[in-house]
């Protein structure tokens, strides 16, 4: 399984902002740091505020903070707003598959055990600890000139 990079993008840009929690983050800003589009880094932050895990401040002087504390954000919650429903075979996504096995196949019950599994494994870490607030490598590294 990899994620989309709609989600990697998402989880970059809420670890960016659990390291700055102390002022608002310009989107450009992050764009520069992680040398992204600004352009897809809108989209993101608009679907992060959509989804109440961050919130934005416009005009001058205006950007984007957590919309709570990094600990009270779980990365399985991040990772399953972000991929909505993709399905991880086709049978797990639809009720009418083209799969001429699906009827005896057991391969869709593993793969849904083998997903809430991940998902188990993803909601028992938060975004505190991947932004590692604690230490100081990614403060360092994720803290620009202007914090």
């Amino acid at each position: 399984m990899q994620l989309n990079r709609f989600t990697d993008y998402s989880l970059r840009v809420l670890i960016f902002l659990a390291v700055n929690r102390e002022r608002l983050c310009t989107i450009q800003e992050i764009a520069d740091r992680f040398q992204l589009s600004k352009n897809h880094l809108m989209k993101i932050a608009n679907e992060l505020v959509r989804g109440g895990y961050v919130e934005s401040a416009r005009g001058r002087g205006g950007g984007l903070r957590l919309a709570g504390e990094p600990g009270d954000i779980p990365v399985g919650a991040v990772v399953r707003h972000c991929e909505g429903h993709i399905p991880f075979v086709e049978c797990l996504g639809c009720d009418v598959s083209t799969c001429i096995i699906s009827r005896k196949c057991t391969l869709k019950q593993v793969f849904a055990r083998s997903l809430e599994a991940l998902y188990q494994v993803l909601d028992e870490y938060t975004v505190a600890d991947l932004a590692d607030t604690e230490g100081e490598f990614l403060a360092r590294l994720l803290r620009s000139a202007q914090g």
